[in-house]
């Protein structure tokens, strides 16, 4: 496990992986094989055991992890579903990622692949499920497991080649229906789809209160005066927009990077819609729309700009997916320090990123100064039975150390269901 430790990565669409890609494309079957042992899927232990084979520095983090949360309380509010349509799912992924033609796009899906337990692409689905279940039922709770729509042109009409993968909301809702103790339905609507406002009207019928948006990948500009119908609906119906916020790295979306500016959910807010913006915009910089020129500047400032404005008090909340994988390390301080804005914070796992163990770097947090040293052992030790348990245990041992000694840590509170979100 020294890999998920001494590693650095700069996200599944940067230079680092792509130097690894072709490195694995023009390596032997067998070094592929290693290479993605050491990229992704290193969790070599059952979860279930965990309880059981912990040493005692561990269950002390764990421990801690768990002061003040019921485990079975705790909610991953960002947990992705994913598969290849195997067993009529209605899931796909792009063309790109399953030839050789594209071998940097290859790699990238071999290593999810590898990452989500999947050894047999005919029972793709099946099995990258089952593991799922299996990790979620070891950590406790309960998991929003997302949809994921396509990308939508201005016309309406759906784009293969910009569409990196498709997770139907009728699968979400299935999910949901076999496993009502672990899972929360959650749909995914284009808001330029000519029936976008019948889907979602379908969706909330069927018990879903959330929407997952990734406005980078999916090709919706927030701000567009096309979205205000959706955005209405959205309003009337109670849902919450769980909305990508930043720049986005897991997924292709490099031509549209800039509909990640979270000022752009301005437009929701205003409509009445909640808003969650995804890993807090802590990766990347973008236009401040605010200001003469429009300069770029880090998305979390334009984040917590978000967060200070009084009337969206009760609208407006950030998830912690992400935030403490390497490449976001730096932005943990900013976050950690606003303890007045901890109640709206929501925590999620982001799964299956936990399980690429190349995109955490413990290293990197103890030299930012938010994670004691004397935690990473302990920490590679939970994660070698279980990735979805480490991201929360590691969250959960974040601090930031004051200079009058005190310390401030993301409260058990970002853990739990938040009253004003319903699921």
């Amino acid at each position: 496990m020294a890999h998920l430790h001494t590693c650095g990565f700069a996200g599944l669409g940067g230079a680092a992986f792509s130097a690894m890609v072709l490195a694995g494309a023009a390596a032997s079957l067998p070094g592929c094989a290693a290479l993605l042992s050491t990229v992704a899927g290193a969790s070599t232990r059952d979860p279930e055991r965990l309880a059981a084979d912990a040493s005692p520095e561990a269950r002390r983090v764990l421990d801690r992890a768990f002061d003040g949360i019921d485990p079975a309380e705790r909610v991953d509010h960002h947990c992705h579903l994913v598969g290849l349509g195997a067993g009529g799912t209605g899931c796909f992924v792009n063309a790109r990622m399953l030839s050789w033609s594209r071998p940097v796009h290859r790699l990238k899906f071999l290593v999810y692949r590898h990452a989500g337990g999947i050894r047999d692409d005919a029972q793709a689905d099946a099995q990258y499920l089952d593991r799922l279940v299996r990790l979620a039922r070891a950590a406790g709770g309960r998991y929003l497991g997302f949809a994921f729509d396509e990308h939508i042109d201005a016309a309406g009409r759906s784009v293969a080649e910009k569409t990196e993968f498709h997770v139907p909301d009728a699968y979400s809702i299935d999910v949901a229906r076999r496993h009502p103790d672990l899972f929360v339905p959650v749909a995914s609507v284009h808001p330029y789809r000519a029936d976008a406002v019948e889907r979602l009207e379908r969706a909330r019928a069927a018990g879903v209160r959330v929407v997952k948006w990734l406005p980078n990948a999916m090709g919706i500009d927030p701000a567009d005066p096309r979205c205000i119908p959706f955005l209405d609906a959205a309003a009337r119906l109670g849902i919450t927009i769980v909305s990508h916020s930043g720049c986005e790295k897991a997924v292709h979306a490099e031509e549209d990077q800039k509909l990640g500016n979270p000022l752009r959910m301005r437009a929701a807010l205003e409509r009445g819609v909640r808003v969650v913006l995804a890993h807090c915009a802590s990766l990347g910089d973008d236009e401040d729309l605010d200001a003469p020129g429009r300069p770029k500047v880090p998305s979390i400032d334009l984040f917590l700009r978000m967060m200070d404005e009084p009337r969206w008090n009760g609208l407006l909340f950030g998830d912690l997916s992400a935030v403490a994988q390497s490449n976001r390390a730096r932005a943990l301080p900013k976050l950690l320090a606003r303890s007045d804005l901890h109640d709206r914070f929501i925590d999620g796992s982001d799964y299956p990123l936990p399980a690429i163990n190349v995109v955490f770097r413990l290293a990197t947090l103890v030299e930012v100064g938010v994670l004691d040293p004397r935690d990473m052992p302990p920490l590679r030790e939970i994660y070698d039975h279980n990735p979805i348990l480490f991201d929360f245990a590691l969250k959960r041992s974040l601090r930031l150390r004051r200079k009058d000694g005190s310390e401030t840590r993301f409260p058990a509170r970002c853990f739990t269901a938040h009253p004003s979100i319903p699921l």
